[in-house]
């Protein structure tokens, strides 16, 4: 799991990175967003709504942490849904997402 926040936060240093509800929700539908991370204590309502926004845009995602250490990770307060812009850093987090499942 360190290995995935690390990444995230190089992401967010590289600028490739959008967060917030708003945010990531216009880079799935303008399909600049390659993978969408949410928090596993975001909102029943956030989780239904991102995924199946994601399965409808075709965008992988992945339910990982929580708020508070993914919003760390990007130097930012609790943030329950994150958007990667960049196809390399899209796999690398999804590769060790499946690595270190529980």
């Amino acid at each position: 799991m360190n290995k995935l926040l690390n990444l995230l936060g190089l992401c967010m240093r590289a600028g490739k990175v959008v967060s917030g509800e708003q945010g990531v929700e216009i880079a799935v539908k303008g399909k600049k967003a390659f993978l969408v991370i949410i928090s596993s204590d975001a909102s029943k309502n956030t989780m239904k709504k991102f995924k199946n926004s994601c399965e409808y845009y075709n965008v992988p995602y992945i339910v990982i942490s929580d708020k508070y250490t993914l919003g760390s990770a990007i130097g930012k307060d609790n943030r329950a849904v994150i958007g990667i812009t960049e196809e390399g850093f899209a796999l690398k987090l999804k590769e060790l997402s499946e690595t270190c499942d529980n």
